[in-house]
């Protein structure tokens, strides 16, 4: 039987700033009851992280595996999800892989507890409909091509990709245009040629512009998230990690057996429309989105190529340092 919950989620899409929430209270213990854990999701309620969480919450699978699931909090960027677990007592959270990466270099008390976003593929640019003159991303070369941040992911995977088809990113003018919406605003203006856009904002839009650039077309997979713990919980909380990890586990597992489904209870979570997660749901299984938790380390390394690319990182990183396996079910643990 399903389970019900109230959910309260993003109520700016496009700025990337949300937060969704969902309470799960257990009957109290007889001798002590244990406070429920928040957890942190990066861009809860906007993006597409969020689906293998909303649906296990949804059927009840937190509760199967054990897990005591307090409320699901948002955060803006990577950055803010690792301070949210680091400073303010979060069990977990999934983040950026090189939000991680950077708090391991910079002596952070963080441990890697699983893959989350398996690809970063859920990227494109797009520009104007009636625009003839970009179809490929050799057609950049002469442009104004758009990314967000410095030292973003839409910064790293497009000078990747620039680099993956012999481009030189000298060649064009690469202009960095703020949020999603703020690049969509200025592509619409005539300020800039093409801009990049993600799951599920592509989904809601594809009438109004035309793809010309996906990542999966130019780019080998790269790791995109992950999930993370302190050291200290690892220690002492490893059963209830083990727990968590399962029950996102069986998420995936739910998305990728029961798309319709899913889009049905991930629309209700975001308060989006169904038709319109159900597309984004179709795109993500397409590139084979969310790991189930085990990890590639080939990919992992391709993301910390791209990170050195924008000068994030320096050197390379030694994943016996960071990441920790000992959570992950035995069968998606490397050999």
């Amino acid at each position: 039987m399903r389970l019900t919950h109230t959910a309260r989620s993003a109520r700016n899409w496009l700025a990337g700033i949300a937060l969704g929430t969902a309470v799960a209270f257990g009957a109290a213990a007889p001798q002590q009851a244990r406070a429920a854990d928040d957890i942190t999701v990066t861009h809860w309620g906007v993006l597409m992280y969020g689906a293998p969480y909303a649906i296990a919450r949804d059927q009840g699978f937190f509760e199967e595996t054990g897990f005591e699931l307090g409320e699901i909090l948002t955060s803006s960027g990577g950055g803010t999800t690792v301070r949210n677990v680091l400073t303010g007592g979060l069990l977990y959270g999934e983040t950026s892989l090189a939000a991680a990466v950077s708090a391991h270099l910079t002596g952070r008390d963080i441990l890697i507890v699983n893959t989350g976003a398996a690809t970063v593929a859920d990227i494109l640019w797009i520009t104007m409909p009636d625009n003839d003159e970009i179809n490929s991303i050799e057609d950049f070369v002469g442009k104004r091509i758009a990314y967000t941040r410095p030292q973003s992911v839409t910064d790293m995977t497009l000078r990747m990709s620039l680099d993956a088809a012999g481009i030189s990113a000298d060649d064009m003018e690469l202009i960095a245009a703020g949020g999603i919406g703020d690049g969509l605003t200025m592509l619409q203006q005539g300020a800039v040629d093409a801009v990049p856009i993600l799951e599920p904002i592509w989904a809601g839009q594809r009438d109004n512009y035309k793809a010309v650039l996906y990542l999966q077309d130019v780019l080998p997979r790269v790791a995109q998230t992950v999930g993370i713990t302190t050291r200290e919980f690892a220690e002492t909380r490893g059963d209830d990690l083990r727990a968590l990890i399962e029950a996102r586990r069986m998420g995936v597992q739910f998305i990728k057996e029961n798309p319709e489904e899913a889009a049905r209870i991930f629309a209700e979570a975001y308060e989006r429309d169904e038709e319109i997660m159900r597309i984004a749901i179709d795109a993500m299984l397409e590139i084979d989105y969310w790991s189930e938790g085990g990890f590639v380390y080939e990919d992992m390394d391709r993301k910390m190529d791209g990170l050195r690319l924008i000068d994030v990182v320096d050197g390379d990183v030694d994943w016996s340092a960071v990441v920790d396996e000992s959570f992950l079910p035995e069968d998606l643990r490397s050999e």
